[in-house]
């Protein structure tokens, strides 16, 4: 049975992307910081019969990333998910908003995909960064988080470069806004439940997880 890592697997897309590997016989490590939201990702997993372990994490902080990947014995598939997004107006942003979504989004991915490397080197397997549309271009009150993002993609296209002669690979995933709580804090999206279902996407991204370049949803 291979094994797939999902950072922030307690909602949204990590939550259906953890659904949809388990379902098709892959044993899940879940990965983040709210223990509650875990335990409810992996009681469906298992009660549709399938293998998931909880691990909790913090992809900001070195240590707790380090101490994560050391309870994952093997690892074919990592898919760094955990992401923030805090969006308005450039000139309201505070420090504090911008440190976290910095340190969470290009940060706590760097930290993962350098923890997880190790182990998918030894598998060959693959690592697939969750990035978005934000990635692509940039967009009204998103300015940070499209800052982060677009750093994101040229982290993952350096790293395809760099890896090249590898039997490993790294996949950027492109897409839209989807139909989650990622929206809850925010006004900037007036009706989240006209965008894409998470589930939607993640079984997109498991159909398309062959180690090609690029997946993209949404353009």
């Amino acid at each position: 049975m291979p094994n797939v890592a999902i950072t922030g697997a307690g909602s949204g897309l990590g939550r259906e992307l953890a659904l949809k590997y388990s379902s098709k016989e892959y044993k899940v490590y879940l990965l983040g910081r709210y223990d509650t939201k875990l335990h409810i990702v992996q009681n469906d997993i298992i009660r549709n019969g399938g293998k998931a372990e909880i691990v909790l994490c913090d992809v900001r902080e070195p240590a707790s990333v380090d101490i994560a990947f050391q309870q994952i014995g093997e690892l074919d598939v990592f898919i760094n998910n955990a992401g923030i997004g805090i969006f308005g107006s450039f000139e309201n942003y505070t420090i504090d908003e911008i440190d976290s979504t910095l340190n969470t989004n290009i940060k706590g991915t760097i930290l993962t995909v350098q923890s997880a490397l190790p182990l998918i080197r030894k598998s060959k397997g693959r690592i697939l960064t969750i990035i978005s549309t934000a990635g692509l271009r940039g967009k009204v009150n998103e300015s940070i988080y499209c800052a982060s993002k677009f750093a994101v993609k040229g982290f993952t296209e350096s790293l395809q470069k760099e890896w090249e002669n590898e039997p490993i690979s790294i996949t950027a995933v492109y897409m839209g806004g989807m139909n989650t709580s990622f929206w809850n804090n925010s006004t900037h999206v007036k009706d989240p439940s006209s965008l894409k279902e998470p589930a939607t996407v993640a079984e997109q991204i498991f159909n398309e997880d062959d180690g090609r370049k690029e997946i993209l949803i949404d353009k």
